[in-house]
């Protein structure tokens, strides 16, 4: 069985990531739990032994120009699928956190909430959070200003800021209402 899930949905800027697990049954990963509620540095361990145990993993960002032209939720669902499809095992079952499920050939239940109870689910959030957290990093470096290694590319108020600031940069998702302002009083 194959846990999901995403990270990233709600950032102005950098891509949407996603995450498939299939956990082993019998090398566990101890720790497991909702990514949201776990330390910088308990994700990256936990992340290092999921990826170490796993039966099989895999993790799909989508860029910030595919975003906009197909919206978030098409975007996030996407994600999922390609994740599902890079575990180069067919899961037999898939487990999603939220709502909506991923198109797919493999029978699926979505789980509200499903990152604080499912531990495949868990271990899907953790690896999610924890590519994405470095993506955003490696942003930071390459659009320097905007504080992408700090926010995550969400929209705080230090974030906000720097937009009016700065205006957007190549990492913004230009369909987002913040940033779509910013364009437009920078078109004039």
């Amino acid at each position: 069985m194959a846990g999901v899930d995403e990270a990233g949905r709600g950032a102005l800027a950098g891509p949407v990531v996603a995450a498939a697990v299939v956990l082993d049954d019998v090398r566990i990963v101890e720790g497991l739990a909702d990514s949201k509620k776990l330390s910088p540095a308990r994700r990256s361990t936990i992340a290092d032994s999921i990826r170490e145990r796993a039966v099989a993993w895999a993790v799909c960002a989508v860029e910030p120009d595919e975003i906009d032209r197909i919206n978030i939720l098409q975007a996030s669902l996407l994600a999922m699928a390609r994740a599902l499809e890079g575990l180069g095992v067919p899961p037999s079952a898939v487990l999603v956190d939220g709502k909506q499920l991923p198109p797919g050939d493999w029978p699926a239940r979505a789980i509200i909430g499903g990152d604080a109870i499912e531990p495949a689910i868990m271990a899907a959030s953790i690896l999610a959070k924890v590519h994405r957290d470095q993506l955003m990093r490696d942003l930071d470096t390459q659009h320097p200003g905007y504080g992408f290694a700090l926010h995550k590319g969400y929209p705080t108020a230090a974030h906000r800021d720097a937009l009016r600031a700065l205006g957007a940069c190549p990492a913004h998702r230009r369909s987002y209402a913040p940033v779509r302002r910013c364009l437009a009083e920078a078109a004039g």
